[in-house]
């Protein structure tokens, strides 16, 4: 597995969108789960700080070659994309691997995250719900 780097501004022509060039399975034909990281000011980092953060992060990958199959950072939007093997908690040890190294990596979203949120949006709605109720009665 290695780490792509996608800078759009050194190429004359956009690339493939990313979700043309993430892979969704692996090739046993298992579902691949995947998450993405803000790395604010990554883009303003000193060249050399840069160059240390892909050096760290190709070890890490490398590592954890059993589990991540997909990584692309692109440096004009700040954003670090890893497509990994299912299993329990590896989106977790991976997100605290990369914090380990990049403490300003701000996890967007997962789709655990997305579905938690969800689940606690609908308590909410429920609890206002009945509160309103007995307040009307």
């Amino acid at each position: 597995m290695s780490l792509r780097i996608t800078n759009q501004d050194a190429q004359l022509v956009p690339g493939r969108p990313l979700w043309h060039r993430v892979p969704t399975t692996d090739p046993s034909g298992r579902c691949l789960n995947d998450f993405m990281l803000l790395i604010p000011g990554l883009k303003q980092w000193p060249q050399g700080r840069r160059q240390q953060l892909l050096d760290e992060l190709q070890q890490l990958f490398e590592t954890y070659a059993h589990s991540v199959v997909f990584a692309d950072l692109n440096l004009k939007l700040n954003l670090l994309w890893v497509s990994h093997r299912q299993g329990k908690g590896i989106t977790l040890m991976l997100f605290q691997a990369i914090r380990e190294r990049v403490p300003e990596a701000v996890l967007v979203a997962s789709q655990a995250e997305a579905q938690l949120g969800w689940l606690e949006q609908q308590r909410r709605k429920k609890k206002g719900l009945k509160r309103l109720l007995r307040w009307i009665r």
